[in-house]
């Protein structure tokens, strides 16, 4: 069995918290705002759904035709 301290003690032998706290805050937005996504995949998604809903549709009506 480990000897790990929980939440009542601060040492972590391998450092994983740390090297977690390194990577959020690494990650972070240096502003309050974020930039809006870029629409191209939006679309792209938009079309593919609509597409493969067409496409279930249309084996659909020939399957019961």
């Amino acid at each position: 069995m480990a000897n790990n301290q929980g939440p009542q003690g601060n040492h972590d032998p391998a450092g994983s918290t740390q090297m977690f706290r390194a990577f959020v805050d690494e990650g972070a937005p240096r502003s309050g705002r974020s930039a809006p996504a870029p629409a191209g995949p939006r679309i792209g998604l938009i079309i593919g759904v609509v597409a493969a809903v067409a496409i279930v549709a249309a084996v659909a009506w020939l399957a019961l035709a």
